[in-house]
């Protein structure tokens, strides 16, 4: 088959979740946020897989996810939605039992006329000026939103994979003004801000890149691994070029190994010319340019013709490949495309 295999480690995925829920106090609960598909690794066995290890509450960007999720999970789960009550949602967000994260005085308003006695929960902007209500709107709306009894009060970290930023401190003790002595559940960590230490996890975490394998949890193990087939190996003599716009010269006589996958399959073009392949632990590096469908990778110095070659896996992670393209780990995963051949390895 021409079809790049992508394996998605449920095993990894679920020691990640557990690792981290070690550095939460007891109490404390460690949820997991699975929107874009679960980071692009599929939502439905991922999530089916947390829950099997007893997570309770899940995330997801938008309804339409939500509405996914509540299928492959069933009842039961709570499932967050962080865009909140949009126009249009309010049956789905009824019939399916999700609790949307309400991001303004509008949303509350809405919620509260369409659905009054349905859960929800507040999300408030402690500094990022992303998605929440701000200080004085919440003000404004406190005493009718706590007449409702939210399930939850969250906020998110615009720096927590920078330790020592100032702005985790300074939206840490907005945070505290804004909801302590409330009584009301609260949530302020994703991975970053779990590492940050205890006085950030609440009543509630919600771990997401961590899961997957990604920083800035260094000691993740990796979950996805991505081995990409070999259509055909050419023997260059030194002076010939590869690729779009002849970006690479041989200098040597050299094989060539064009493989499978390509930009459509989220191997963004950044990567031309930066990346490498593993063949066992052998690097190869990535020559050319990088195409829709095709890559084109050095093999001269392989012992052998290998039939494919491995682009995440044990020797790169998805955040060393990021660091190839100049972008981040979260990219390179959600990126990944709709064409390779998936297996899910549990049990092993």
């Amino acid at each position: 088959m021409s079809t790049a295999e992508l394996t998605i480690d449920l095993d990894a995925l679920t020691a990640n979740w557990r690792a981290l829920d070690g550095h939460v106090a007891p109490g404390v609960e460690t949820a997991a946020v699975v929107k874009a598909d679960a980071y692009g690794l599929g939502a439905a066995p991922v999530a089916r897989a947390l829950a099997g290890q007893g997570v309770r509450r899940f995330f997801v960007a938008v309804a339409e996810e939500g509405t996914a999720l509540r299928e492959a999970l069933g009842p039961g789960p709570e499932i967050f939605v962080f865009s909140g009550h949009m126009a249009g949602d309010a049956v789905v967000i009824r019939d399916l039992a999700l609790t949307p994260v309400l991001n303004s005085p509008e949303q509350l308003t809405r919620h509260l006329e369409a659905l009054p006695r349905h859960p929800f929960a507040i999300q408030l902007d402690t500094g990022m000026n992303r998605l929440g209500m701000e200080p004085g709107e919440w003000q404004a709306v406190r005493e009718v939103a706590l007449a409702a009894g939210p399930a939850l009060i969250m906020s998110h970290l615009a720096c927590a994979d920078e330790p020592d930023h100032p702005m985790n401190a300074a939206q840490l003790a907005r945070f505290r003004e804004l909801t302590d002595g409330l009584g009301i559940a609260r949530s302020l960590a994703a991975t970053g801000g779990i590492l940050l230490g205890p006085e950030y996890h609440f009543d509630i975490t919600r771990p997401g890149i961590g899961l997957y394998g990604g920083l800035p949890f260094a000691a993740a193990r990796p979950v996805a691994h991505l081995s990409i087939p070999v259509i055909q190996i050419r023997e260059l003599e030194a002076g010939e070029t590869v690729g779009y716009s002849n970006t690479w010269t041989a200098t040597r006589p050299s094989r060539i190994a064009t493989l499978s996958a390509g930009y459509a399959d989220g191997l963004i073009r950044a990567l031309s010319g930066r990346a490498v392949l593993f063949h066992g632990a052998t690097p190869c590096p990535l020559v050319g340019r990088v195409s829709m469908d095709l890559l084109t990778v050095d093999i001269t110095d392989l012992p052998d013709t290998p039939a494919s070659l491995d682009i995440l896996g044990p020797h790169q992670t998805v955040d060393d490949l990021a660091r190839a393209a100049g972008t981040i780990g979260y990219e390179i995963l959600t990126a990944l495309g709709a064409r390779y051949r998936r297996r899910y390895r549990e049990g092993a």
